[in-house]
């Protein structure tokens, strides 16, 4: 007979309260391991980026990211469980794929219950959920992305920096302020998340902000170049060249 790993799980929760009742609700459940707590938001999210724990316990009044926008930079969508004083980000929570909203204070009895429809939510994905869950609403105006210089390895990036982005095999590149910054995504799946009147697909492999163009140059074969105020020059194919007419 083999034996199942346990479960890993992270507690992300500003209060020290909080977090012990979790961890002594969790007791009983021996086939569960956290393997992280964090008190704030950019600390979750370098944990679920670096350790991509199976379940997650998550406060959505945090400071330095809020629960929400945890979920928003890292792009989880499975094995969440909120735990917050606050009902009216409940609909949010479930857009983000959410798999139960705990309102405290909660007894040992209902985390139990969502802690087992977790157990049965968790590897499954739901036949045709996407169309089921309303888009998701607000276009990003933050990113987390690697940054070795900093302690930690991840930063949060303000989309209205973000000169260009560029896709790199597995990664999205975002330059700023003169820097590159890499984030493991599609570039397809990042073009949806952008407000189209500010970032533009001018190729398939370049996402422009309007804001940080200069201008467009002709090539002799009748081709297109954007130019942008950092002196980068940008390819734009013939699709992307109308995209960017109808923006501009």
């Amino acid at each position: 007979m083999t034996l199942r790993a346990p479960m890993r799980a992270l507690i992300a929760e500003d209060e020290a309260l909080a977090r012990r009742l979790l961890a002594e609700y969790l007791r009983p459940h021996a086939d569960i391991a956290v393997v992280a707590e964090a008190d704030n938001g950019l600390d979750a999210a370098r944990a679920l980026t670096e350790l991509k724990p199976d379940l997650v316990f998550l406060d959505i009044q945090m400071p330095r990211l809020t629960g929400l926008e945890v979920l928003e930079l890292t792009g989880r969508r499975d094995g969440v469980i909120f735990t917050t004083a606050y009902d009216q980000h409940a609909m949010r929570a479930f857009e983000l794929h959410a798999v139960d909203y705990l309102l405290k204070p909660f007894s040992q009895a209902r985390f139990d219950a969502a802690l087992e429809r977790a157990r049965r939510l968790i590897g499954q994905a739901a036949p045709g959920l996407e169309q089921l869950i309303a888009p998701a609403g607000p276009r990003i105006t933050r990113v987390l992305v690697r940054d070795a210089s900093l302690d930690g390895g991840m930063q949060v990036l303000l989309v209205d920096d973000i000169a260009y982005i560029e896709a790199q095999a597995d990664n999205v590149a975002f330059h700023a302020h003169g820097r590159e910054h890499l984030k493991p995504q599609r570039i397809s799946e990042l073009e949806t998340q952008l407000d189209p009147a500010r970032f533009v697909r001018v190729h398939r492999s370049f996402i422009i902000n309007l804001a940080a163009l200069q201008g467009l140059e002709k090539t002799d074969s009748d081709a297109y170049i954007a130019r942008m105020k950092n002196g980068k020059r940008i390819p734009v194919s013939r699709s992307g060249y109308e995209r960017l007419r109808a923006a501009v």
